[in-house]
């Protein structure tokens, strides 16, 4: 007697269960298709914006307009955005404020991982004194009052982009490194890792041929959150004093010069920076969301 297929795959199951679980996947896969897709296209339409728009279309400066032309409204004539307070178009300095944020923030992204991913690796490998030594130095970072240290730094040093990007990475490792450790300490007592020990292999063949590889999910997934984190942090810091100086812009820069007008009327000098910020980190922290959901095999299965 020839047995139905739904009924061979899922013997328990009648025929119409199956296939409605068949279109609830189906469907549940196109949502998290849509959840990274969607903001990942509203990244790439920000970059391009940020980044080649003012290559191909004639983008004011962001500095030396005219003190004439100070305040200017909305869809003024020249300037979609209006002016700042000192006649600096807002486009121009949302555009070339976006190349600091994104340019600050993959820097930071690229080295707190790889720095980051690397300790922790070590650390869950080796464990022992290694690991004691490693995790400790994460909790003593991570004990140290962040705002107060940022306010002695704007009050000591000029910021450079450089040095934007050396401090910002001195605290973007501490959260990778975790969880990269966290990740080895279950891999490294698999039967493949333990095989390969039998076979005589080394452990910086065990390191970067096996662990590294396999915990590249956890990584892409963190990375995500670490540029949204990154621009978060920055526009902070540019709130706090610690920026780049004029005549360089940032968004943070601008929320700082436009709080000072806002009450006056020029909601424009605000708005758009702060809805910048907003937009760029709910992007990534959606991809970041979306990545988690289809690396995690436990997700899948609910």
């Amino acid at each position: 007697m020839a047995v139905p297929v739904a009924d061979a795959l899922s013997p328990g199951l009648p025929a119409g269960d199956v296939a409605a679980a068949g279109r609830f996947s189906r469907t549940r896969g196109a949502l998290r298709t849509l959840e990274i897709t969607i903001p990942a296209a509203v990244l790439l339409l920000l970059l391009f914006f940020c980044f080649v728009w003012p290559l191909i279309y004639p983008v004011p400066k962001p500095t030396g307009g005219s003190i004439l032309d100070s305040g200017l409204p909305v869809w003024s004539p020249g300037h979609i955005f209006g002016t700042d307070n000192v006649g600096n178009d807002i486009m121009a300095r949302i555009l070339y404020g976006g190349q600091v944020s994104f340019e600050v923030a993959f820097a930071v992204q690229v080295i707190g991982l790889v720095v980051g991913g690397t300790l922790g690796v070590i650390a869950g490998y080796f464990g022992g004194p290694v690991d004691s030594v490693l995790m400790r130095i994460v909790d003593i970072v991570l004990a140290v009052p962040v705002v107060y240290l940022f306010i002695d730094l704007a009050s000591v040093f000029k910021p450079t982009l450089l040095l934007l990007i050396v401090v910002l990475s001195l605290l973007s490792w501490l959260g990778p490194a975790r969880l990269v450790r966290g990740e080895t300490l279950s891999l490294r007592v698999r039967e493949y890792i333990q095989a390969v020990k039998v076979m005589g292999g080394r452990s910086g063949r065990i390191i970067f041929r096996h662990l590294v590889p396999n915990t590249m999910g956890t990584i892409t997934v963190n990375a995500t959150f670490q540029v949204a984190d990154a621009i978060l942090t920055l526009a902070v810091l540019s709130y706090l004093g610690f920026s780049l100086p004029p005549p360089a812009a940032t968004w943070g820069g601008m929320l700082q010069d436009g709080v000072n007008f806002l009450y006056d009327g020029y909601w424009w000098e605000i708005y758009p920076a702060g809805l910048m910020i907003v937009i760029t980190v709910v992007a990534f922290n959606f991809i970041g969301d979306g990545l988690r959901d289809s690396l995690d095999v436990r997700l899948q299965r609910r």
